[in-house]
């Protein structure tokens, strides 16, 4: 390991700062092993910092006019456009996508920040004249106070963008912990809201693993805690921090079907859904996972489409312009995908393409797509997130069995469903338990504008993230019921 490399510092009232943590993890490149930085592993020491920051800003941010906080806004997007292919760049060597997925997501993440730039409307409240006699009420929108979030390794950028932008345009500070595998491109964001004009201690940044991420759930400063990552871990955040008086959204894992009917455009279906299931390496949550063919000849045709295009596929470094899809995150995130296949091929699958490295050494994160067939519920590989690109193929007789298939499973992010029958993309899109639907769409996101979430064990809270539900979340409704009297002489 080089020990020339400096640990990362930490982001607290709005400069670099040296933690007191002295283990630390290495950020490399997976596409070529590269050690690019060192994180250290805060805790509580070091929340406990950034917290006060973000506490003591916290009174003049707020009493900032709306309209004045959404300014430093305004001007970090300019900052974001004008760095925009450096930040796309950092995004691809700390996480190992291609640089034009990388692109996709910093342009996802500065949609972001022009949304939160309507918190002017956004945080409007209501007033009735008259409720009784001679009596007004109204309601405004506060903001909360200190927020949270503990972001994902798998989007740098866009993920920690669905909620900072909301909840200082809301009036609220912030302390990020992004991911200890992907810390880099934060700290350059943060540095960029810096030079936006954004104050010092309204934005913060601590690194660290689970002893910082659970300092940030149970600290009494705290009032709102976001979370991405998996369902076991949301899970954990959404009890640990509500339990600590805290309003929290937790976004957890995905298993987000995609169903194919006879009547569908099967060439497009298969393009789609094969783009959404690799985009990424399958690290998303949205990926598609599981394809679900309703009859005989679709099956067939479809599972021939998927095969002959994930063949083609071009696997390699993402800064190289000839690459279709980049490495997986680590060695362990590639060992775990290649076990599931594994365990899916005991259980009774088919494979129909291995995209698996026999002779791969044990550092490599490279995993080129694979086709299994023959999925059936029971099977694990049919149960759990894969995050990697597997395509699993399954069959249905119809669209009943799929829809049922579907409310079975315990994550419910997003479904798809690939017709061109305009009465069972209806009936579908009513019956489903998943809350992003699409139709004849291979990854439904939500844009800036609309809230984000899914449901069941994918979704713990109340308000989704970004969209009107991001601003809902980051504020609180007061009620004002009034009644003035006529008193002295000016009547």
């Amino acid at each position: 390991m080089p020990a020339m490399i400096d640990p990362q510092p930490h982001w607290i009232g709005g400069r670099e700062v040296a933690g007191e943590a002295t283990e630390t993890i290495p950020v490399f490149n997976p596409a070529t092993g590269e050690v690019l930085a060192m994180t250290p592993l805060g805790g509580a020491a070091e929340v406990e910092q950034a917290v006060a920051a973000a506490h003591a800003a916290f009174p003049a941010w707020r009493a900032t006019p709306v309209g004045d906080r959404i300014q430093p806004l305004f001007r970090l997007k300019a900052l974001l456009e004008t760095h925009f292919e450096d930040l796309a760049r950092q995004v691809t060597c700390e996480h190992g996508k291609t640089l034009a997925e990388a692109r996709g997501s910093v342009r996802r993440g500065i949609q972001m920040v022009e949304s939160a730039c309507a918190m002017p409307v956004l945080m409007q409240g209501l007033a009735s004249e008259d409720i009784a006699s001679g009596i007004d009420c109204q309601t405004i929108r506060r903001p909360l106070g200190v927020c949270a979030a503990i972001a994902p390794f798998n989007f740098p950028a866009m993920v920690p963008m669905w909620f900072w932008p909301f909840a200082l345009a809301a009036g609220n500070t912030f302390v990020l912990k992004p991911s200890e595998r992907v810390p880099l491109t934060a700290m350059r964001i943060a540095e960029l809201l810096a030079e936006a004009g954004l104050p010092p201690g309204v934005f913060n940044i601590v690194h660290g693993g689970k002893a910082a991420a659970d300092a940030l759930l149970v600290h009494p400063d705290i009032r709102a805690v976001s979370f991405v990552g998996s369902t076991p871990v949301a899970s954990h955040v959404y009890t640990t921090a509500a339990a600590a008086g805290k309003r929290v959204q937790a976004l957890g894992g995905a298993k987000n079907f995609m169903v194919v009917l006879p009547d569908a455009a099967l060439e497009q279906a298969a393009s789609v859904a094969l783009e959404s299931i690799i985009g990424c390496a399958g690290e998303r949550c949205l990926a598609g996972s599981l394809v679900v063919s309703v009859g005989d000849r679709t099956a067939a045709e479809i599972r021939r489409m998927m095969t002959e295009r994930a063949r083609r596929v071009r696997v390699g470094n993402g800064l190289d312009p000839a690459t279709d899809m980049g490495p997986l995150i680590s060695p362990a995130a590639r060992r775990r995908v290649e076990n599931l296949i594994a365990g899916a091929l005991e259980q009774g699958a088919e494979l129909v393409l291995d995209g698996r490295y026999p002779a791969a050494p044990m550092d490599s994160c490279f995993l080129a797509p694979t086709v299994l067939a023959g999925i059936t519920a029971e099977m694990t590989i049919a149960q759990e997130e894969v995050f990697g690109p597997v395509v699993l193929l399954a069959q249905a007789q119809t669209l009943d069995e799929a829809i049922a298939w579907i409310n079975r499973c315990p994550l419910a992010n997003t479904t798809t469903l690939f017709t061109s029958h305009g009465a069972a993309a209806r009936r579908f899109c009513h019956e489903v338990a998943p809350t992003m639907i699409g139709i004849n769409i291979g990854v439904p996101a939500p844009l800036s504008y609309y809230s984000f979430g899914g449901s069941r064990r994918s979704f713990f809270g109340d308000l989704r993230a970004h969209g009107r539900e991001g601003a809902m979340f980051y504020t609180e409704s007061v009620v004002t019921i009034t009644r003035w009297l006529k008193s002295g002489s000016i009547w």
